[in-house]
């Protein structure tokens, strides 16, 4: 990887925001998708999707609390991943020489 790009003042601001959200998804505890909602008075009910099909497990009240914690940690996991691949993408795009575009033939009549 060309290092000239991380050399630059925007390649600098791309890596110590790199760095910043390596350190934040750190921090993140338990984590898992899906969603809680009530079921019956005092029950609840989580429900996930597990190879594609639809999976419900009732929660006590605890238990909500605590699937509602690491599914809003899930939620800032996929953020800050999403955040991370786009200045991963940029980083990586800048780093080496790509491809030069060819350019179309103009005023080429078909068949010719």
């Amino acid at each position: 990887m060309n290092q000239h790009v991380l050399q630059t003042e925007e390649g600098q601001k791309l890596q110590n925001r790199f760095l910043e959200l390596q350190k934040e998804l750190s921090t993140l505890s338990w984590i898992t998708h899906g969603s809680v909602t009530p079921n019956h008075p005092g029950n609840w009910r989580w429900t996930t999707k597990v190879k594609a099909k639809t999976v419900t497990l009732s929660l006590s009240a605890e238990q909500a609390d605590l699937f509602k914690e690491a599914i809003a940690a899930n939620r800032k996991a996929e953020s800050i991943l999403n955040e991370m691949r786009s200045i991963s993408q940029e980083i990586l795009l800048k780093s080496a020489p790509g491809t030069r575009k060819k350019s179309s033939p103009k005023n080429t009549p078909k068949g010719s």
